[in-house]
C-alpha cells in the first residue's frame, strides 16, 4: 500500500525499522542495562508516592483524625501499631519427673469431717511400752472414724525392751485383716535421743527431772510430727500408748467442736466392779457403779495472775513443772473440775494442756506450732505448744466433763 500526497510509503518505513540483532545488541548494553534499573526505581518510587496520596501513609494520614471514619480510623492505626496477642490460657507442659506439684487449697479441717472425707494422722511417740501396747491397738481398732481415712504414725526411741518387735507385729497383724479394721497407712520411724532417767520412782518424778524430760518429749513429738505430716492431712490427734478407756466417738466427738486445739479431761480409775470395767465412757448414768477417781494430768491449766508474776521473775530458762512445791503458780486445773457423768460438751478455754490425747487442726502443725524442746514462755512440750498457739492466735481448749481414762501411775502422792 502506498499513501498519496506526500504520504509515507510502507516500504520506506519498514526499511527504517531497526534489526533484530541490533535491538538486542543495544538492549545488552551495560549502558542500557543501567538506564533500564534507574527508571525502574524512579517508576516504583514514583507508584508508592503517588499511591500514598490516595490513603494513609507511613508518614500521617491523608486527612485529619477529626474527618476519618471509624474504619479509616482504625485502618490507620493498624498500619502504625505492632499487633500483641495475649493467650493466658496457654497451658505450661512439665515433663520433668523430678518436679511435683502440689496444691493445698482443698485441704480443709471441718466439722463435717467425715462426709468431706477429710484425713486424720494419729500420732504415738512410744519408749518401753511394750507393756501397754495390746491395749492401746484394742481400743485404736475400735475407733468409728472410717480407718480408710486414718494414717497412723509412731516413733520409737531409746526403748530397752521389746517395744518395736510388738508394734511391727500389732500393726502386721490389723493391716492384714479382711474387715474394715485396717488403716489407711502405717509410719514406723525409730530415732534414739539417748536420753535416760532413773527408774527410781522419787528421782524420775522429781521438779528437777520434769525440765530435761518435757524437753526431750516435746523433741520425740517435733520428729515425729516433721517426718509423718502430709499435704493431704486435716487433723493430727496425738495419743498416749497407756490410755486404758476412751469413747469410740472421740475423733468425731473432738472434730464436732470445730476448734483449733482441744484436749480431753484425764483421770485414773480404779473400778471396784470388774465386771462392768469395760463400760467406763457408757455409764454415766450408772449410779450404782463405785469408781475412785484419781487426778492424773496437771498440765492442762488456766493462767492465774499469781502465774503471770512468777513467770515475770523467772529466768527465761526455767521449765515450769505443774504440781510441785518448788513453784506455787496457782493456776486453776482442769483436772480438778468437771465430773464425768455431765455434760461432755461443755467446754473451758485453757493456756496449758496435757499430752495424753489432742486434737489438732492440721495448719496449726504447719503455721510452726509445734512442740518446744526449751523453755518457751517458762513451759516446755505440751504446756509450751499450747502457750505458743496463744501467742499465734489460735483457740485451745479443754472439755473438763470429756474423760480419758489413764493407767494408773506409780507417782507418789504429795506433788500436789
Amino acid at each position: 500500500m502506498v499513501f498519496s500526497r506526500g504520504g509515507l510509503r510502507w516500504q520506506a518505513a519498514r526499511a527504517r525499522i531497526p534489526h533484530t540483532k541490533a535491538m538486542v545488541n543495544f538492549a545488552t548494553r551495560p549502558r542500557s542495562l543501567v538506564f533500564a534499573l534507574l527508571a525502574g526505581i524512579v517508576l516504583l518510587l514514583y507508584s508508592g508516592i503517588w499511591g500514598a496520596g490516595s490513603g494513609p501513609s507511613c508518614w500521617g494520614p491523608s486527612k485529619s483524625p477529626i474527618d476519618m471514619s471509624p474504619n479509616e480510623y482504625a485502618l490507620w492505626h493498624a498500619r502504625q501499631r505492632t499487633p500483641v496477642i495475649f493467650n493466658p490460657h496457654k497451658p505450661i507442659e512439665v515433663d520433668s519427673k523430678s518436679i511435683q506439684y502440689v496444691d493445698m487449697n482443698p485441704i480443709k479441717s471441718t466439722r463435717n469431717a467425715v462426709i468431706n472425707e477429710e484425713r486424720i494422722l494419729i500420732l504415738t511417740p512410744l519408749k518401753d511400752a511394750a507393756p501397754y501396747l495390746s491395749k492401746y491397738f484394742e481400743l485404736l481398732t475400735e475407733l468409728t472414724y472410717p480407718h480408710r481415712l486414718i494414717d497412723l504414725a509412731f516413733l520409737v526411741s531409746d526403748s530397752t525392751d521389746e517395744t518395736l518387735a510388738i508394734l511391727a507385729s500389732e500393726v502386721d497383724r490389723i493391716q492384714k485383716r479382711s474387715d474394715h479394721i485396717p488403716f489407711n497407712s502405717v509410719l514406723i520411724v525409730e530415732k534414739d535421743f539417748h536420753f535416760y532417767l532413773s527408774q527410781d520412782v522419787e528421782e524420775r518424778h522429781s521438779f528437777a527431772a520434769q525440765g530435761p524430760r518435757r524437753k526431750a518429749l516435746g523433741k520425740a513429738r517435733n520428729y515425729l510430727l516433721s517426718a509423718a505430716l502430709k499435704p493431704e492431712h486435716s487433723w493430727v490427734y496425738w495419743r498416749d500408748v497407756d490410755i486404758v478407756e476412751s469413747s469410740e466417738k472421740i475423733l468425731e466427738d473432738f472434730i464436732s467442736h470445730d476448734t483449733d486445739i482441744i484436749v480431753p479431761n484425764t483421770k485414773t480409775g480404779l473400778i471396784l466392779r470388774a465386771a462392768v470395767s469395760t463400760l467406763i465412757p457408757r455409764m454415766a448414768m450408772a449410779d450404782n457403779v463405785n469408781i475412785c477417781v484419781n487426778v492424773v494430768d496437771y498440765n492442762s491449766w488456766v493462767e492465774s495472775d499469781q502465774g503471770r508474776q512468777l513467770t515475770e521473775s523467772l529466768d527465761k530458762d526455767v521449765v515450769l513443772a505443774e504440781g510441785y512445791a518448788e513453784y506455787q503458780t496457782g493456776r486453776t486445773y482442769m483436772a480438778l473440775m468437771g465430773d464425768w457423768r455431765s455434760n461432755p460438751n461443755e467446754e473451758l478455754e485453757l493456756d496449758g494442756i496435757g499430752g495424753v490425747s489432742i486434737l489438732v487442726k492440721a495448719d496449726v502443725h504447719r503455721s510452726g506450732i509445734n512442740f518446744p524442746c526449751y523453755a518457751f514462755e517458762n513451759q516446755a512440750e505440751t504446756e509450751g505448744f499450747a502457750r505458743m498457739a496463744k501467742r499465734a492466735g489460735y483457740k485451745v481448749i479443754g472439755l473438763p466433763n470429756y474423760v480419758v481414762w489413764h493407767i494408773d501411775t506409780e507417782e507418789k502422792p504429795g506433788n500436789v
